[in-house]
């Protein structure tokens, strides 16, 4: 598989949340969406990336932007993750470990995904992706938050 092109629909899917409730990115049209997918809760930079985007949370509503952070972690221990650390984003579980190959993000050998952002529209085109060369790094959210603002 391939990285998803820029400015072609991007693949939906319907993971489970945190919330409780199925997420689909289909479900998501008339909103920009932020998929950011990690590694594994509770390691180190993961839980510094989605307490970055708690805190940043007001930012991303203002830019019209609803952020998904997806791992390959079970329901239950997202839950718990965003319980220990106060994480405000919603969190999907890609326990199947589907949406990370149809988005050509999961290290097969490692079985779990690297760390990657896609910036889908509210027409669901996929309009920017960066895929992290190592997984110990992230983006900064003022960087994804100007990403945001040139879809404008």
């Amino acid at each position: 598989m391939a990285v998803p092109a820029i400015d072609q629909p991007a693949p939906d899917f319907a993971l489970p949340s945190t919330a409780g409730v199925e997420v689909s990115l289909a479900g998501q049209r008339g909103a920009t969406v932020l998929l950011a997918f990690f590694p594994l809760a509770f390691t180190r930079v993961c839980t510094t990336e989605l307490c970055d985007f708690s805190r940043d949370l007001p930012r991303f509503d203002e830019a019209g932007t609803r952020v998904f952070g997806i791992s390959v972690d079970s329901v239950p221990v997202l839950k718990e993750f965003r319980a220990r650390h106060g994480i405000t984003v919603d969190l999907l579980s890609d326990f199947k470990r589907e949406v990370s190959r149809r988005y050509d993000t999961l290290l097969e050998d490692a079985f779990f995904s690297r760390r990657a952002y896609f910036i889908v529209d509210r027409d669901g085109i996929l309009r920017w992706s960066w895929v992290e060369a190592e997984i110990g790094h992230k983006r900064d959210n003022h960087e994804l938050l100007d990403q945001l603002a040139r879809l404008r």
